[in-house]
């Protein structure tokens, strides 16, 4: 009993005092001195009293002695794994193995700790290993920082502590230092240390900083420095001071440029400005280019984000490019700009509402000439679209507005739609009861539904598009339509058949007057439009309305095969093929009193020809001319096995699973034949077929027109296989196209590695054999890779133009190997095999350098013919510490 009491005297008791509430310097039995309360009654006659005099002697004003807060405020826990020694005053503790004490938010690790009570100070230290490492180091944690050291002198009263060896990172970088002083709870300050962002225990680069005050999550302050790699040092050029941001969250700062050369733009300064990081919901940065022979450019970015409501970002590019000199015949100008905005909302600020964006507009010269993504300069189409859409809570309405945006780079043409609207009503049944009991009435399956569409818009060049006209230039027009549904029903429970009337009306504000005048020749007219027929436009509302009744049937047709072999691996085939049939009537809409043709004379002869007055409407011209009763057809095919799967064989037949095996997904042929036409009443045959070979997806189409043609390759009635002697034709081939790409890889070593061990649950057969454990130390050789292509075929038939017809052949290859787990390799090129030439082909090398990457990137041949090598550092921190070497592929080029 008496050890357990000696015990507790020596090593609990000392501490549970400290834990104790704070005592006052002075007891509170201690009398006040008599001169002291003197001093302070004398000064009570005064008018004003002087808290500073009061302040000075020790006491408040109430002739108290005043509390001194004590340096120790709270309980300090501390462990040890081996033993805790406490010196007999109580005043030192020594801690040893695992050593841990925790002081409200400071935690100190080490294999010694000596804490001593009295000079508010602890000590700590790591142990040197049997092989002479240094293990268990002392590690200091305060807050958010951490950092590991081999000695630690620290003081509870001045916070500040002294520290060797010591490793902190600050955040993408580290700073090894051998000597360091903390002077605050986040401030240090150390000389030649050492300033990396490679995380190896001996790095592989750093700046050596002569002195450096370092704020924790805030920056980084030296003064002279210079660099050191693989520890040689780089003397010239030397940094005189240096300023490095270490914010944990996004900070404002200078956007150091890139330099360079360029044989048709000269020496450039680019992507250099400033990042303002304005607050939480938005930032923004600008960015501008110089070069010595005129050219200039800027950007400006922003991202925007309101948590639970949307989010975004917008950017605008403007670049004035020179090229050639001035005075001379090759000297031009030219400006372009790019526009990008993002917007999307989050799916819980209104759940019947939706507004978004996606803009993607530029000049047809940007890309071609300020691009250096390789995807951006083959990018010759762009499209963008504002969209507002609302559901009208219930019930069936629902509305959508667009802004559309889309155009060729390559020939300048743009197409805008400013709006686009839909108003759309789901389909209802207004039959049927709402409250209601026993089936479904025939008449009740009666259904509407109803869509109208708003469109304004316009088709030209670039430079045309603020020159246009409202009125002539723009089209724009309403559409409705009014489908009608009636209920289907079903012949000898096989076939299915779906009655239906079609109604669709266009509300045009202009339509056209054709006149034909004697010696007149107009030049704006269409190409259709002979030059002496004078077009009037006529302004106003303009209905154009049709109507159609239809009537289809369909069914599913199924064959089995089974073979009558028992042993046979083969289970069953089985032959699915769909054939559908529709018939479908049209009035004669080129009757005179519709008034959507009108007859008019275009020659001097009193030849007439029939002219749309709704030429070129924005949904289409006006119904076609003669009556129409057309039955359409089509069949679709498809082909699957059902056979065993021999993989496992160590499973007999009655346990081996059976597979599906797809022989062919789809085959389909369709056609139509117009019942009141008087001649070439049957359409072109359209054949698809699509399968899969040994893994590889074939695609295979074909059109075959069912008629001859003249001279002049126009289509005459006679058939195909009614002219042709021999082997019978279904029709002329005038499309085709042949398709199909494989992609090989090697073995997943991650996957074999899963499997070893014997058959688990779920394994694909047994383990592979493994090499002995002897053989674990010897170098792996094996090189991860992947290799595809892609084959592509069409055929364009016959025309005037092109008596031989045109085929098209290209033939895509990329691959990417890893010769080792540093160097990676990648290729890519496409080949015209009509044309016997390559189209771009690139070449990309790399190898990572740990906190080092080097790139070498080769086009060797064609408009992007360039390369570029490059050695940086890995972390962006420190992006534009590099070496780079490039030929842009703008100097190909003679603008």
């Amino acid at each position: 009993m008496y050890k357990l009491i000696i015990t507790y005297l020596f090593l609990v008791a000392p501490f549970l005092i400290l834990a104790q509430e704070p005592t006052i310097s002075v007891a509170p039995q201690q009398q006040v001195p008599d001169s002291i309360l003197s001093e302070y009654y004398s000064l009570q006659d005064t008018s004003i009293l002087d808290t500073a005099i009061l302040e000075s002697t020790g006491i408040d004003t109430m002739g108290m002695v005043k509390e001194e807060k004590p340096v120790i405020d709270a309980p300090i826990d501390y462990t040890a794994a081996d033993s805790m020694i406490v010196s007999l005053d109580g005043q030192k503790v020594y801690l040893y193995n695992q050593a841990k004490v925790t002081y409200q938010n400071i935690e100190l690790e080490a294999y010694y700790i000596e804490l001593d009570l009295e000079t508010k100070e602890i000590y700590a230290e790591g142990v040197l290993d049997s092989v002479g490492e240094m293990t268990q180091k002392p590690l200091f944690r305060q807050g958010s920082e951490e950092y590991e050291s081999e000695t630690m002198r620290y003081n509870f009263e001045t916070e500040k502590a002294f520290i060797t060896k010591v490793v902190s990172a600050q955040g993408e970088g580290f700073i090894h230092s051998d000597r360091t002083k903390k002077i605050g709870e986040e401030v240090f300050i150390t000389k030649d240390a050492k300033y990396t962002t490679c995380d190896a225990d001996h790095p592989h680069f750093y700046l050596h900083l002569t002195k450096a005050k370092v704020v924790s999550n805030q920056k980084i302050i030296t003064g002279p420095a210079y660099m050191v790699l693989e520890d040689f040092p780089i003397y010239f050029p030397i940094l005189p001071f240096g300023y490095f941001p270490n914010s944990p969250t996004y900070s404002s700062g200078i956007l150091i440029p890139k330099y360079g050369e360029e044989q048709n733009r000269g020496f450039f300064l680019r992507d250099g400005g400033y990042y303002w990081a304005a607050s939480e919901y938005f930032d923004l940065a600008v960015q501008g280019d110089i070069y010595s022979r005129g050219s200039w450019g800027t950007r400006i970015k922003t991202n925007y984000k309101k948590r639970y409501k949307f989010g975004g970002n917008f950017g605008f590019e403007y670049a004035k490019n020179k090229y050639g000199e001035q005075g001379l015949d090759n000297y031009s100008v030219g400006t372009q700009y790019k526009i990008l905005w993002s917007h999307s909302q989050d799916s819980k600020a209104n759940p019947n509402q939706t507004f978004s964006a996606s803009v993607n507009i530029s000049s047809s010269g940007y890309d071609k000439q300020n691009a250096y993504n390789m995807n951006d300069y083959l990018t010759t189409t762009k499209s963008s679209s504002i969209s507002y859409a609302r559901n009208f809570e219930n019930t069936p309405f629902n509305l959508s507005m667009n802004l559309r945006h889309s155009q060729n780079t390559k020939d300048s043409t743009m197409s805008l739609s400013l709006p686009e609207m839909t108003f759309n009503m789901a389909k209802i049944y207004p039959f049927r009861k709402k409250n209601r009991s026993g089936s479904v009435k025939f008449y009740e399956k009666f259904g509407i539904n109803y869509t109208a569409n708003f469109k304004n818009s316009i088709n030209a060049k670039e430079s045309e598009i603020l020159h246009s006209s409202f009125a002539t230039d723009w089209k724009n027009g309403i559409r409705h339509n009014l489908p009608i549904s009636f209920p289907s029903f079903s012949l000898f429970n096989h076939i299915n058949f779906s009655p239906g009337i079609s109604y669709n009306e266009k509300w045009y504000f202009k339509k056209f007057n054709y006149n034909y005048e004697e010696g007149g020749e107009y030049t704006g007219n269409p190409s259709s439009i002979p030059d002496n027929v004078r077009i009037d436009t006529i302004t106003g509302l303009n209905r154009v309305y049709d109507y159609a009744y239809s009537l289809s049937a369909s069914a599913n047709i199924y064959g089995m095969y089974i073979p009558r072999n028992p042993n046979s691996k083969i289970k069953g085939i089985r032959h699915k093929m769909t054939p559908s049939v529709s018939f479908s009537y049209r009035p004669d809409f080129g009757k005179e009193h519709y008034g959507y043709w009108q007859e008019v004379q275009i020659d001097d002869e009193g030849n007439t020809r029939y002219f749309d007055t709704n030429l070129g409407g924005i949904y289409g011209g006006s119904p076609g001319m003669g009556e129409s009763g057309a039955i359409s057809f089509s069949v679709n095919n498809n082909l699957e096995m059902k056979k065993l799967d021999v993989r496992d064989s160590t499973k007999t037949d009655e346990e081996q699973q059976y597979k599906k095996v797809k022989i062919i997904d789809n085959l389909s042929i369709s056609s139509s034949y117009d019942l009141i036409r008087d001649s070439l009443n049957l359409s072109p045959f359209n054949i698809r077929a699509r399968t899969t070979v040994a893994g590889v997806s074939i695609n295979m189409g074909t059109t075959l027109d069912p008629y001859m043609v003249d001279e002049n390759y126009r289509k005459i009635h006679k058939y195909v296989w009614n002219e042709r002697s021999g082997i019978k034709k279904l029709g002329r081939v005038t499309r085709a196209n042949l398709s199909f790409g494989m992609n090989f890889n090697s073995k997943d070593k991650k996957k074999d590695n899963n499997n070893e061990g014997g058959n688990q649950e779920g394994a694909q057969g047994p383990p592979e054999e493994t090499l002995p454990a002897i053989f674990d130390d010897y170098a792996d050789f094996s090189i991860p890779w992947d290799f595809g292509f892609d084959y592509s075929l069409n055929y364009t038939g016959a025309t005037s133009a092109n008596p031989n017809g045109r085929v098209t052949q290209t033939l895509g290859l990329r691959g990417n190997i890893s010769i080792t787990d540093k160097w990676q390799m990648s290729a890519m090129t496409n080949f015209d095999i009509q044309e016997q030439e390559f189209a771009l082909t690139s070449f990309r090398l790399n190898r990572d350098l740990h906190c080092w990457n080097m790139s070498f990137n080769f086009v060797p041949f064609g408009y992007r013919k360039s390369y570029s090598f490059t050695i940086s550092a890995s972390s962006s921190m420190l992006q534009d510490l590099k070496i780079q070497k490039q030929q842009s592929h703008y100097d190909n080029f003679n603008f």
